[in-house]
């Protein structure tokens, strides 16, 4: 198979434009059913606003945080100006009176405007003594704002976190057949981080910068406002280079997180299935593929990376330009207008310490926009729409009998594509009902319905006389047991993947389900027996194994209606004959569902219905059919086969 262009790569596994695995409506299974929901995009505006809503929870640490981030700028700006009292206690040319200590602790000599050089050398040790407080005061608070944020970052990212999981646990299974998992996964760990980065390191940037900015421009503005002029005349040079490079820095990061998502979305999907892709010899297929999307996310994080980065040497420079301005300006001015040296190289710090935050701010633009990429893509998960809740009225089933009627029932997972036709029919409790056709007639769908992993377009499913949407969803799925056609199995010991049908069950009673499942033999075989942890799925165990690990979850159930999806596809002929008595027994005082391609699996049911196209042409027992010589007759005896 020639590999897929990169834009249908993109659009079918990047997160903008996903359309499910490709299955036309009628496939097997409710997999790929039509185009994803695509939720509201959301502005840059909007996301902020949910992310501060997250922080806000913590909102006295971040009073505290806040306060010590005052306090940090406050000693930055005091040090820096107390280097004005270090140079001109030097400086015997120096006005005393300019010094803010020497007229607190020498008032006379400023006075007089005459220091001695032993006055000079203590008022020397008198300042340096108050810079070292004014510095340990910064590297208190300093240490206590960066622990009190990352507590706070830490504390706020956990919560998106659960609140996208607990999101995802509410979302119809509609939504996990369009979006694969690999992108899905993509939000708990690539755009969670990028959050996480952000409110742990940026935010506090962003605080800590306005705060030093405006302390700054107040100093500066009493140091000598001429110089401030000029250093003011180089912020639109700052605004303009920062804003043209960070339109594009926004635009490509969020490009970047989508290519992310893709590389990641075909990366679990092609490990999933590399059984798959080795028996097919596609192995260069999907290397080509991955090559392509691998290069698209390339030259994009290129793109976002470039500007992101660059923007940090622009203002860097800017900076540059700007100090040297400054200090050319004011070296006239100590020259011509009695501007001293303490107070040029003051202001020159002062000038410094503005363009700071500036350039910081500039430089954590990349960080920021991939953070909000990534938080926007989140929020889109939370954004959509759950399963449909319940019925106000809505009652829990008690002590149902197990009868099944399907009245006049249509449904389509796609408006205008209509899967099943008008089904009828009924099923008394105790009764086998099962399913034959060929693929893609309708048959798991139903067995969906009967879930309510979807509900009907038209007509009635009741359980007992009463509407199935007249039920608590939670309460009929635990009156529903099911055995699907692809396994599934938790990490965990085997005792516990059985004990999930059932987690009040004993462990007699995990063993008599095992017993029933026929699987008690081969677990007693494993070195740890019903301790035997599974990992990977259950990659340790055979395909027929983990589905009688299936049957034997679904037997100790106490469900008294039972779905068995092609329960026994996995098992050879052989096992599947010694399960037979025990599927018997799982089935006995149950109404049960069976959907099989193996006909002589369903020649006991009480009723066999043949679907084509999601409509019921035939229904009748074994032997019923046999005699009516139609569809069920060319099955069985093998004159046309399954498609």
């Amino acid at each position: 198979m020639a590999a897929r262009s990169i834009e249908e790569l993109q659009k079918r596994y990047s997160s903008l434009g996903k359309t499910g695995n490709g299955r036309g409506p009628g496939g097997p299974g409710p997999r790929g059913r039509g185009p994803r929901p695509k939720g509201k995009p959301k502005n840059s505006r909007a996301t902020v606003s949910r992310l501060v809503g997250y922080i806000a929870a913590y909102r006295f640490r971040l009073i505290f945080v806040l306060l010590c981030m005052l306090i940090n700028t406050l000693t930055s700006l005091a040090g820096s100006y107390l280097l004005r009292d270090v140079i001109n206690a030097l400086d015997k040319d120096a006005d005393p009176a300019k010094s803010i200590l020497l007229k607190i602790f020498m008032p006379e000599a400023v006075a007089t405007g005459v220091l001695s050089d032993a006055e000079r050398l203590w008022c020397l040790g008198v300042i340096l003594l108050v810079l070292a407080c004014i510095y340990a005061v910064g590297i208190v608070t300093s240490y206590l704002q960066s622990r009190l944020m990352i507590v706070v970052s830490q504390n706020a990212v956990e919560k998106i976190r659960n609140d996208l999981f607990k999101k995802l646990q509410r979302l119809p299974v509609r939504y996990f057949d369009a979006h694969p998992t690999g992108e899905l996964m993509s939000r708990f760990t690539n755009d969670v981080d990028a959050i996480d980065m952000m409110i742990n390191s940026t935010v506090t940037s962003l605080i800590s910068g306005t705060i030093s900015l405006v302390g700054t421009f107040i100093m500066m503005v009493y140091t000598n406002w001429i110089l401030t002029l000029v250093t003011l005349a180089f912020i639109p040079l700052y605004i303009f280079g920062g804003g043209f490079i960070g339109k594009r820095s926004s635009k490509y990061y969020s490009a970047q997180q989508t290519a992310l998502g893709a590389v990641n979305g075909y990366i679990e999907e092609t490990v999933t299935g590399s059984k798959v892709v080795k028996v097919f010899n596609h192995e260069e297929t999907c290397v080509e593929e991955f090559e392509s999307l691998n290069n698209d996310m390339r030259d994009k994080q290129f793109k976002a990376q470039f500007f992101g980065g660059v923007m940090g040497p622009i203002m860097h420079n800017l900076s540059n330009l700007s100090y040297a301005v400054t200090a050319g300006v004011g070296g006239l001015l100590c020259l011509f207008a009695g501007f001293d040296v303490g107070g040029l190289t003051v202001f020159c710090n002062y000038a410094r310490q503005f363009s700071f935050p500036i350039n910081n701010i500039s430089m954590q633009m990349s960080t920021i926009f991939s953070a909000l990429a990534g938080a926007e893509r989140v929020f889109n998960v939370m954004d959509e729409a759950p399963e449909a809740a319940d019925l106000p009225d809505a009652v829990q089933m008690k002590e149902i009998r197990g009868d099944v009627v399907l009245d006049n029932v249509s449904f389509g997972y796609v408006p205008g594509q209509t899967v099943l036709r008008h089904v009828s029919l009924y099923a008394h409790a105790g009764q086998k009902i099962a399913f034959v056709g060929s693929t893609g007639a309708g048959k798991t769908t139903i067995t969906n319905l009967l879930n309510r992993f979807y509900d009907i377009d038209e007509g009635h499913i009741t359980i007992d006389g009463i509407d199935i949407k007249s039920y608590k969803r939670d309460s009929l799925r635990e009156n529903i047991a099911m055995v699907l056609q692809d396994t599934h199995l938790f990490t965990g010991t085997i005792m516990e993947n059985i004990r999930y049908g059932r987690p009040d069950a004993t462990d007699e009673e995990v063993i008599n389900a095992a017993k029933t499942a026929s699987a008690h033999s081969f677990i007693m075989r494993l070195e740890h027996g019903y301790r035997t942890v599974l990992e990977g799925d259950g990659a340790n165990l055979s395909q027929g194994q983990r589905q009688l690990l299936n049957i034997a979850r679904a037997a100790i159930s106490k469900a008294p209606i039972l779905v068995l999806d092609e329960a026994t596809s996995s098992v050879d002929t052989r096992t599947e004959r010694h399960i037979e008595h025990g599927m018997d027994r799982l089935m006995k005082n149950r109404t049960t569902f069976v959907i099989a391609h193996r006909l002589s699996t369903v020649r006991n049911a009480n009723a066999i219905m043949v679907l084509e196209h999601g409509e019921i042409i035939e229904r009748g027992n074994h032997e019923q059919l046999l005699a009516l010589g139609g569809r069920y007759y060319e099955l069985y005896t093998g004159k046309k086969e399954l498609d």
